[in-house]
C-alpha cells in the first residue's frame, strides 16, 4: 500500500491507435509511485525524486515497442536504462526508501 491517500489508477500507455495492446502495457499510479508493465513484467518505473528506471529489453520486439512507447510517454523527465539485475536493486531501494509498500 502507499502512504499517500490517493487511490491507485490504472490505465494504458500504448497509444490510442493501438487497440490490441491495451491490457499488455499497463501504466499502475499509486500515489508519487507509477510502474509501467510489459504484459505482467514490470518494465520501468518512477518513485519520488528519481529519475524514470527503465530496464533493458531482454524479450524482444513487442517489449521494444512497449519501451519505446514508454520513453514517448516519459520523454520530458530524465530516464536511465539499467539491466534487470540493477532495476530490481533500484526497485526494492526506491520503494523501501520512500516506504511506498508494506513489507
Amino acid at each position: 500500500m502507499t502512504t499517500n491517500s490517493e487511490l491507485p489508477s490504472i490505465s494504458s500507455y500504448a497509444p490510442h491507435s493501438v487497440s490490441n495492446y491495451g491490457t499488455h502495457t499497463l501504466r499502475i499510479d499509486l500515489g508519487t509511485l507509477t510502474v509501467w508493465f510489459s504484459f505482467k513484467t514490470p518494465i520501468a518505473f518512477r518513485a519520488p525524486g528519481t529519475p524514470t528506471i527503465v530496464r533493458q529489453n531482454e524479450w524482444g520486439a513487442t517489449t521494444g515497442k512497449h519501451l519505446k512507447w514508454i520513453g514517448s510517454e516519459t520523454s520530458n523527465t530524465a530516464a536511465i536504462l539499467v539491466s534487470s539485475e540493477q532495476f530490481e536493486e533500484l526497485w526494492a531501494k526506491h520503494v523501501e526508501l520512500h516506504e511506498l509498500m508494506d513489507h
